[in-house]
């Protein structure tokens, strides 16, 4: 699958719009900096951690991306153990609930965008979440990256 590419000039005006309105709305910092390989993000439920070095299109959907995960984290223990699962062997089970999970951030990323003022990237917010998906599935049930 393929995401579209959109122009670098517009994604960094709204990056720069919702980290300022993470930061201030929901005085959550946002913090540029070096996160270790292989991710491209981090987050503790507190802090939100953008890698430094990549494309401001891979950084804002990490934002709006873990923005989603700090509200789950925040509103429930049960998903925030999702994260820390490390299961020996991904069932059919398990995996329904980390896909339920990430989609779920998604619908907090997309509801961001829009209280941003955004309202014309729900599609590139679902393509990206798609690969994002299947990467993830593919890599819990092989291993392989």
């Amino acid at each position: 699958m393929t995401v579209s590419r959109l122009e670098p000039t517009r994604l960094k005006e709204i990056f720069d719009r919702v980290e300022r309105m993470i930061e201030d709305r929901w005085e959550i910092p946002v913090r540029i900096k070096d996160v270790p390989n292989p991710f491209t993000g981090d987050l503790d439920g507190e802090q939100i951690h953008i890698d430094y070095d990549i494309e401001v299109e891979d950084a804002l959907f990490v934002l709006v991306h873990l923005f989603g995960h700090t509200v789950q984290w925040n509103m429930s223990e049960d998903l925030r153990e999702i994260a820390f699962l490390r299961p020996d062997k991904w069932t059919d089970e398990l995996l329904a609930r980390l896909s339920a999970y990430e989609s779920e951030a998604c619908q907090y990323s997309l509801q961001l965008l829009h209280e941003a003022g955004i309202h014309d990237l729900d599609q590139w917010v679902a393509d990206f979440a798609a690969c994002d998906s299947a990467y993830l599935m593919h890599f819990y049930k092989t291993g392989e990256k």
